[in-house]
């Protein structure tokens, strides 16, 4: 089994990304924030991670930072609201694999997923 974890602090967007991942045979984990992820991967490991960037308690640049400096192999996919070509620079400087837009985000699952895992 792949494990997926989705780290964004919308409980809505959280569900509809976690039900198309069961549809596409994953096991989703849900983080509400960058530390929640940070201390589940203190305890297990995942095999993909989807990052949105603006969150309370740890936003997805310091959670990116943070993975770096673990040096991180699992690969992490952005997924944000905000379409910035600064914001998508700085993600890939801190090992960002994708920067995706949530409203394509949907579309993409199946090719993600068989590129990344």
């Amino acid at each position: 089994m792949k494990y997926v974890a989705i780290v964004d602090d919308d409980y809505r967007l959280r569900e509809l990304i976690r039900q198309e991942l069961i549809d596409e045979g994953v096991e989703p984990i849900v983080c509400p924030n960058g530390q929640a992820l940070l201390d589940l991967l203190n305890q297990r490991s995942v095999d993909l991670i989807l990052l949105d960037l603006m969150m309370p308690t740890m936003d997805g640049m310091t959670c990116l930072k943070c993975l770096q400096d673990r040096s991180n192999l699992v690969p992490v996919l952005v997924v944000t609201a905000f379409n910035e070509d600064s914001k998508r620079a700085e993600a890939k400087a801190l090992g960002a694999c994708e920067f995706i837009l949530k409203p394509d985000l949907f579309e993409l699952i199946p090719e993600l997923l068989k590129r990344y895992l």
